[in-house]
């Protein structure tokens, strides 16, 4: 194929903007997990071409493989003979066999790429820059630092953990070296370390999210010890917040309610004063005590009522604790004491769809699946399996590399509950339980 006349898959590519291969990996496997289940066909939800392989598809117009046809042909929605043809043959987009003349020149321009290029140079700028300011902390290297942790902070939750990994880690790392330099006036120093607080915070969260406790909780000591000489209680109660869902997910749940615990009685103000007894709440469900479980989460409900935002809430996302985020830590810890009446459940759908608004700031994947299986299990108590198949399913559904080890717990929380009762004679239970049993935690394509 010339390159004055590519083919429809290339063109369909850069329309989409899925030139860089851990995009395109994302829409792939989605779409071969679709034809897995449509064609009964399991092999393929595990299915991915290497970039070296996706490159000669676009780059040379290699022909692919059989079972990657299967996914592409449902992917695009053409056959191989068309996606591998001429692009004028078919308008991108458009029905199979729908004829065309002319691609539109904008097709060729790889938006993604440019931004990716622009990124690349902002970065190199900012190297400059704290470079530059040798003698001492400029203004400008402050600005660098603060912009970064605003952007990673509110896109974290909303972004699969691979696309931000490498920006935070390099912005921990440009931040404890102004630190360890010395160049920094005091006020400046407080302030680096407050931001070095938050970083590690969130490569704390980044470690826990890929099923590693134990880096988490290195991450989270540095960040209490950054917190703690920056002077910042609210810091301080934020990562003894983090500790406390760490262990709660490592299956500590006594580690838990202590940490959660420690961080309420250190501090009083801002979103997460909330979300600290909601995570005592959790953490004495798992251990059975009903009346700890309702002490926290009235106590949650009061303090709701009282908030007065804080400079974390400020700056949004990962570090502030929304109200349907609230009401699926209280569903979640009902559901863990096995309750499941009307008035939990219609709770838990509210959870749900205050969670659902992906235009909402304090949108995120994670709490949203993490509601989604709680719904589910809310119903399961309740007796309704169909309604918890429909609830649990667009967790199912989530592509691989949003799969993190609390919606994978979350998961199989559902499946522990259709193994017990009359659940497990009933044919969606089982075929839901086989299901689930595939459903595994899947290591974020981070890049080296």
């Amino acid at each position: 194929m010339s390159e004055t006349q590519p083919t429809l898959f290339r063109v369909e590519i850069d329309r989409r903007a899925w030139k860089d291969h851990v995009v395109f990996l994302r829409h792939f496997r989605k779409s071969a997990a679709e034809v897995a289940k449509i064609d009964a066909m399991p092999h393929l939800a595990t299915l991915e071409p290497a970039a070296a392989t996706f490159e000669a598809w676009y780059y040379t117009g290699r022909k692919p493989q059989k079972d990657f046809q299967r996914v592409l042909t449902h992917m695009f929605g053409h056959s191989i003979d068309q996606l591998w043809g001429p692009a004028t043959e078919v308008t991108p987009g458009a029905a199979p066999g729908t004829p065309h003349t002319d691609v539109p020149a904008y097709l060729g321009t790889d938006l993604r790429e440019m931004r990716k290029v622009g990124a690349m140079a902002a970065r190199r700028a900012m190297q400059f820059t704290l470079g530059a300011e040798n003698n001492q902390v400029g203004e400008e290297t402050l600005g660098f630092l603060r912009d970064e942790v605003t952007r990673i902070a509110q896109e974290y939750p909303r972004l699969p953990l691979s696309e931000l990994w490498e920006d935070l880690a390099q912005a921990q790392d440009d931040t404890f070296r102004l630190i360890e330099g010395g160049r920094a006036r005091p006020t400046q120093a407080r302030e680096l370390l407050r931001m070095a607080a938050i970083l590690s915070f969130m490569m704390a969260k980044g470690s826990h999210d890929m099923g590693d406790p134990a880096t988490a909780r290195m991450q989270a000591r540095t960040a209490g010890f950054c917190a703690r000489e920056a002077e910042e209680p609210a810091l301080v109660a934020l990562v003894d917040g983090l500790k406390s869902l760490i262990a709660y997910w490592a299956g500590q749940p006594e580690d838990a309610l202590h940490f959660a615990r420690q961080g309420a009685a250190g501090h009083q103000g801002g979103s997460v004063s909330v979300w600290l007894p909601g995570l005592e709440a959790r953490a004495a469900a798992v251990l059975g005590d009903a009346e700890a479980v309702q002490e926290a989460t009235v106590r949650a409900e009061h303090l709701r009522e009282a908030i007065s935002p804080d400079a974390l809430d400020e700056l949004g996302g990962l570090l502030t604790y929304s109200l349907p985020k609230q009401r699926y830590y209280h569903v979640e810890a009902a559901v863990l004491l096995g309750q499941g009446d009307d008035r939990l459940g219609r709770l838990a759908e509210e959870a749900v769809k205050g969670l659902s608004d992906k235009d909402d700031p304090s949108w995120a994947f994670g709490d949203l699946a993490g509601s989604q299986c709680n719904l589910a299990l809310v119903r399961l108590n309740g007796g309704d399996l169909e309604g918890a198949a429909d609830a649990v399913r667009p967790v199912l559904d989530l592509p691989l590399s949003y799969r993190n080890a609390g919606i994978v717990t979350s998961v199989h929380r559902v499946r522990s509950a259709l193994a017990t009762g009359t659940l497990r004679e009933a044919a969606t239970g089982r075929e839901l339980h086989e299901e689930i049993g595939l459903y595994k935690p899947i290591r974020p394509a981070l890049p080296r």
